[in-house]
């Protein structure tokens, strides 16, 4: 299927949902969205694939937040049912993904774009990047999980802070306030990315999605309704094939050959 707003890409068991909207610094509207969807569907209908990573074209824009151009043609009902169907309930998806998920952001990382990286496994900033939940500087609020996500990641302090103001901050005070894991020159953004999704690739499928699952567990559940979770998580693992790989090739001093069964 050929895409007019991203660019979607599978090599080597890594898939890539680059927005390519360069004119509007790579801002989602409804279509971008959408076939944001359809990528993931054809992701999750693909067994070979094992990491997806999202990105934005170009080096000045991650996504610049929803397009205000697309905003405002939405009535209250309408902009209800776009947050069930393509806004918040395309987020809670990408959280949910059974691969894990990186975001690589690399300059304008706001409103929707920050909700995007939210909700990521990792997430990788380029120096020039800058983030801000700027939606309260048009009159509304992040409808695309921030009001929840970001205070579980970065303490409800500092979330009302950004999200009362609309300040943006850079890479580094990103960094440091445990938004992003870490931050690198531009240049090296992509190849931090694709190492990161290599190792990935060569670990026990079963286990990365278990082991997912179980971490995400921790932000919906109680502290002991997460533990048994993580004791029948365990439990699958030492079902499957690849645990007996894993095993048998430590003991033979040699690389796993992890098959995801």
């Amino acid at each position: 299927m050929a895409f007019q707003n991203i660019i979607f890409e599978k090599d080597k068991g890594i898939a890539r949902i680059i927005i390519n909207r360069p004119e509007k610094r790579n801002a989602l509207n409804r279509e971008t969205r959408k076939e944001m969807g359809e990528a993931l569907e054809q992701i999750r209908k693909d067994e070979s694939i094992r990491v997806l990573i999202f990105r934005g074209t170009g080096e000045q824009s991650f996504i610049a937040g929803a397009d205000v151009n697309d905003l405002k043609t939405f009535s209250p009902l309408g902009m209800f049912q776009y947050m069930n169907t393509l806004g918040q309930k395309l987020y809670n998806d990408i959280e949910n993904f059974p691969i894990p998920t990186i975001a690589l952001i690399n300059g304008f990382c706001f409103g929707g774009g920050v909700e995007l990286a939210l909700s990521c496994d990792m997430r990788i900033a380029s120096e020039n990047a800058k983030f801000g939940q700027t939606e309260i500087l048009l009159g509304f609020i992040p409808g695309g999980g921030a009001t929840q996500k970001l205070p579980r990641l970065i303490g409800a302090g500092l979330a009302k802070e950004l999200m009362f103001t609309g300040k943006v901050i850079d890479a580094r005070e990103a960094e440091r306030i445990g938004l992003v894991n870490r931050t690198v020159p531009l240049k090296d953004l992509d190849q931090e990315g694709l190492a990161i999704a290599e190792k990935i690739c060569s670990l026990s499928p079963v286990a990365i999605r278990v082991c997912k699952e179980a971490i995400n567990q921790a932000a919906q559940s109680s502290l002991n309704a997460g533990l048994a979770y993580e004791v029948m998580a365990e439990t699958l693992c030492f079902s499957s094939e690849d645990r007996s790989e894993g095993i048998q090739a430590f003991l033979d001093k040699r690389p796993a050959q992890f098959k995801g069964k």
